[in-house]
């Protein structure tokens, strides 16, 4: 049992899905849970798709809980026809895998992290990869929890590259740029694995091909997956030569801070009609002392593919 415990709130499409790999590969954390969110599909497909990859992973002991299903300025969520595009219309790169033997849990996605921030308190380390309004609510029911959890590292957002769906916003954060900018101010201790580091590390054929040449199900079922979303890189960023690994990097970060070099900053998100969800500097505290973002600049991405490929293929090895 590793002392930190994790929560990954995620919207489960295809580097959602490397995300729960790569967290309940790492020895370093437990998964405690998962609270499924809207974005790349519909909520309670992210439950559906995080309990069937936990399943394949062999991880069955980990519970699933299902989170808000829309934005808090909507009443409700459609999937935007280029998530469907990028992640395929299931979310896993429309590979088949067995319907999940379990269910998700009762509790709400927010209750869950209330509960766990006052059992774990400084051990806790929360890892939103989609949408912030689940944490949002979570701090509005109980504003305490911003001083009891470890540590927020969430993927979302752009300081020094454009955004990826407006010039200024990236996806997650302009999902519901009113909840981030709650959790952007509220005196959580933050790290923003944006896009400026997201879109340095990258995942090609020659990866996904050693999962395959394991011959185990989990191997070939995720080369199917990302195989998927490589492919899509090709139309959309043919400039990459391969695929982000958006959200398994933010579990990288949250476990070990020194793949990325960073800088501290008091940051604002925009909800202006000009600059919607723009993640920037706050002018009104820029000169206060300690702030609570961190925020991702560069990283090593050579150490970081590296203990991603580890983590992963020894994982699929067992399953």
């Amino acid at each position: 049992m590793a002392q930190k415990k994790m929560i990954l709130d995620l919207d489960t499409g295809i580097d959602d899905a490397m995300a729960i790999a790569y967290a309940v590969a790492a020895p370093d954390v437990d998964l405690i849970g998962i609270v499924a969110s809207y974005g790349n599909v519909l909520t309670p497909d992210a439950g559906t798709n995080s309990l069937k990859i936990l399943e394949l992973l062999g991880h069955t002991d980990v519970p699933v809980f299902l989170g808000e299903q829309h934005s808090q300025t909507t009443d409700h969520f459609d999937v935007m026809p280029i998530s469907a595009q990028i992640h395929g219309k299931n979310g896993i790169g429309e590979v088949e895998l067995p319907k999940p033997s379990r269910q998700v849990e009762s509790q709400s996605g927010a209750d869950f992290i209330i509960e766990a921030a006052h059992k774990y308190q400084s051990d806790l380390v929360l890892v939103p990869t989609g949408p912030l309004t689940n944490l949002a609510l979570a701090l509005r029911k109980d504003p305490s929890i911003a001083e009891l959890i470890g540590s927020v590292t969430l993927m979302g957002g752009a300081l020094t590259v454009p955004g990826n769906v407006t010039p200024v916003a990236e996806a997650n954060i302009n999902q519901d740029a009113f909840a981030a900018n709650e959790v952007f101010t509220s005196k959580l201790n933050i790290t923003m694995v944006g896009l400026d580091v997201t879109l340095r590390t990258l995942l090609t054929k020659s990866e996904t091909k050693q999962w395959r040449e394991l011959k185990t199900v989990a191997g070939e079922k995720f080369a199917d997956i990302v195989d998927y979303y490589i492919d899509v890189y090709k139309v959309t960023s043919p400039h990459l030569h391969g695929c982000a690994l958006h959200d398994p990097l933010a579990v990288g970060v949250a476990i070990d801070p020194s793949f990325v070099t960073t800088l501290d900053i008091n940051m604002f998100v925009d909800t202006s009609k000009a600059m919607w969800a723009r993640t920037i500097g706050d002018p009104a505290r820029l000169t206060e002392e300690n702030p609570n973002v961190t925020v991702a600049l560069t990283v090593d991405q050579d150490r970081y593919l590296a203990e991603f490929m580890k983590l992963l293929t020894g994982l699929f090895q067992k399953n």
